[in-house]
């Protein structure tokens, strides 16, 4: 009985240690259990999230870009020819002139009266002409009635019935009217060359007086107002027009591109015109397009470079003098080039490489070879073909073999408007363009 009462406790305690071990091996699995499952989750990293977009193919323009210049056509600084008062101008800063439109008057009552006075200095020489003309035609008649009255005396004289001194004072008569007619004649000669001294002078001083109204030289648009009414021009001032008047229409654009490229720009020009458009910085997508017009003589040796310049009719005041434009010159197109946004080409150690997205949402980095740019996208010569997906956003956080969420690149709005653009690859309508050269 003793010893039954003694075996009951212990074989209780080692139940209780059975079961405490029992428990703690349980704690020690589900631990493990947990710890398995950290380290499953840690050996498969989330999904990047990127924007996507597929590689097509279009035909594409090989272009020249460079930066250009906007100068007027052609720039007149308006001097006056004369001294005087400006008493009227007849435009506004600013202003649209036709050639040959009144800019300005000049004070010409100085003027008018020298004109006054030439005419009235010519009609007394004139009139001296008329005086010497009929002094002519006077003394014409004495020599012939002095000829007939010589002839009768000399046959009186032959005869004996008149004194040889009669005869000689005829005769004597009728040289001294010869002589009075020659006279008469240098007379008429010299009140002529008067008249035609006179009328220089008269032209002279009606030209003098046209310079009182000052006329735009060309058409164009009028700058800052240098000299107002009141003010006293100067003649031929060249150092302080009294305004500057741009010729805005056409108007051209300069620009220089490297010499290696001349080769090939003169070839193309020979088949035919080549398009050049310009886009004014901050000009929310307007370009202006025009022709080629001009590919300068010689190469700058100091920059390599040659200049080019292009003419554009301007007709709704795009380009400006003074402004800077980018400038793309297109020379041909390449049909079926393949194209992908820009901004999905990188640049690493080894060259060039895009992020292209396999079937099983994992990328792949693979190098290509980068064309010229067309627009927001690039042409790829080698790396791509059509239908594969690049990434073009996100790839800082990418790596070869890394999964990725890929979404598609949202719609761009358009420049100055809120309807979506053209998708990657298409070519976007210009919201405002133009034709010139």
């Amino acid at each position: 009985m003793i010893a039954r009462r003694l075996l009951a406790p212990a074989a209780t305690r080692a139940a209780a240690l059975a079961l405490g071990g029992l428990a703690l091996l349980g704690v020690l699995l589900a631990g493990c259990d947990r710890r398995t499952d950290t380290a499953s989750a840690k050996s498969v990293p989330p999904a990047v999230p990127v924007t996507v977009a597929e590689v097509t193919t279009r035909d594409v323009p090989v272009q020249v870009r460079a930066i250009g210049n906007v100068q007027a056509l052609a720039t007149v600084s308006v001097l006056s020819m004369l001294n005087g008062e400006v008493t009227k101008v007849h435009f506004l800063e600013g202003q649209e002139v036709a050639a040959g439109s009144l800019l300005f008057t000049i004070d010409p009552r100085q003027l008018q009266a020298q004109l006054l006075q030439a005419q009235a200095t010519m009609a007394q020489h004139q009139a001296m002409v008329t005086q010497a003309e009929a002094n002519l035609a006077k003394d014409t008649a004495q020599l012939e009635n002095a000829k007939v009255e010589e002839q009768r005396y000399k046959k009186l004289v032959d005869g004996g019935f008149v004194a040889r001194e009669q005869y000689d004072q005829i005769r004597t008569t009728e040289l001294t009217l010869t002589a009075t007619l020659e006279a008469d004649r240098a007379a008429i000669e010299t009140a002529k060359a008067l008249v035609r001294a006179d009328e220089a002078a008269l032209e002279n001083v009606k030209v003098q007086l046209s310079y009182t109204e000052i006329r735009a030289p060309i058409a164009g648009r009028t700058g800052n107002l240098l000299l107002h009414q009141g003010n006293v021009a100067k003649a031929n001032d060249v150092g302080n027009p009294m305004v500057v008047i741009n010729r805005i229409h056409p108007i051209y654009v300069t620009f220089s591109v490297p010499e290696g490229q001349l080769t090939e720009i003169k070839r193309y020009r020979d088949m035919g015109d080549l398009l050049v458009e310009a886009e004014p910085q901050g000009a929310g997508g307007t370009v202006a397009r025009g022709r080629l017009s001009f590919v300068n003589n010689t190469v700058d040796p100091s920059t390599g470079t040659i200049q080019l310049k292009a003419t554009f009719e301007n007709s709704d005041n795009t380009l400006w003098p003074g402004q800077f434009v980018n400038v793309a010159l297109t020379l041909t197109r390449q049909p079926g080039a393949v194209v992908v946004p820009a901004q999905a080409v990188q640049t690493g150690q080894k060259g060039q490489y895009v992020f292209v997205v396999k079937a099983d949402n994992t990328v792949e980095a693979r190098p290509v070879v980068p064309g010229p740019p067309s627009g927001r996208d690039l042409v790829v010569s080698q790396g791509l073909e059509a239908g594969e997906r690049v990434v073009t956003d996100g790839q800082l956080r990418l790596t070869p073999g890394a999964r990725v969420d890929a979404k598609a690149a949202p719609p761009e709005v358009r420049p100055g408007g809120t309807g979506p653009a053209a998708p990657a690859g298409a070519t976007t309508p210009t919201p405002a363009t133009k034709t010139g050269g």
